[in-house]
């Protein structure tokens, strides 16, 4: 945990303080960035291995900065967000956020959901395990996600979410999951919003389907979904 370097995007100097404090004393390093352009800086040069990320900041938003967090890769993320609003949840877990956290907060249960965070983006990295379906091969220690009809890989257009929910169906093909099942093995701890997970299959088919792979998650009525592969 020594080497674990967490990166604090927070405007408000001593929210900051108070989060850099609990997680140095749980054995994190931590930078600060009191704005979101600066934040990219120091992931360019020092990359960190998770980001605190307030939405409501001067020079760049927070959905700005998650948007480009994304778009350079997979680095977690948890946002800080003023408003405990289904909307505002439902935008960070779409955009690819991998938790969230609501102000105010008690900062013990902000280290516990970056151990937590940091504990899945580990298992995923590490794991060596290669999963395979007629359709789609999924390789969890290099992150790929091949469609074997187009041999695309559309991993880098996948959301942490995304790639958990396929990594899910790939793991047992043709078991229906019901929207509860989906939301405890690839969501964030704290979202129970069923809906949110109909509006990450709708992404994650369109993806499937620009790679060739149309058909694959097949809704099944009354029960939830399922990877539909032809035998």
């Amino acid at each position: 945990m020594h080497n674990t370097l967490i990166l604090i995007v927070e405007d408000d100097h001593e929210i900051a303080a108070i989060l850099t404090a609990y997680l140095q004393n749980a054995g994190y390093h931590t930078h600060h960035a009191e704005n979101g352009a600066l934040a990219l800086e120091y992931c360019a040069s020092s990359p960190p291995h998770l980001i605190i990320l307030d939405v409501r900041m001067p020079v760049m938003d927070g959905w700005q900065v998650l948007a480009e967090v994304r778009r350079r890769g997979n680095t977690p993320v948890i946002m800080l967000t003023a408003n405990d609003d289904d909307v505002d949840k439902l935008s960070a877990l779409r955009i690819g956020a991998d938790d969230y956290v609501v102000k105010p907060f008690n900062p013990a249960e902000v280290v516990a959901r970056v151990q937590a965070v940091l504990r899945r983006s580990r298992a995923a990295s590490f794991s060596e395990e290669i999963l395979s379906t007629p359709s789609l091969s999924i390789n969890l220690a290099q992150h790929s996600v091949i469609v074997k009809a187009s041999s695309v890989d559309i991993a880098p257009r996948l959301t942490t979410t995304e790639f958990r929910l396929i990594t899910q169906f790939v793991r047992e093909p043709n078991r229906v999951f019901s929207r509860e099942e989906l939301l405890e093995a690839c969501f964030p701890e704290g979202d129970t919003l069923p809906r949110t997970v109909d509006s990450h299959i709708s992404k994650l088919r369109k993806k499937l389907e620009d790679a060739e792979a149309a058909g694959l998650l097949q809704n099944v009525r009354g029960f939830g979904y399922r990877l539909g592969e032809r035998k």
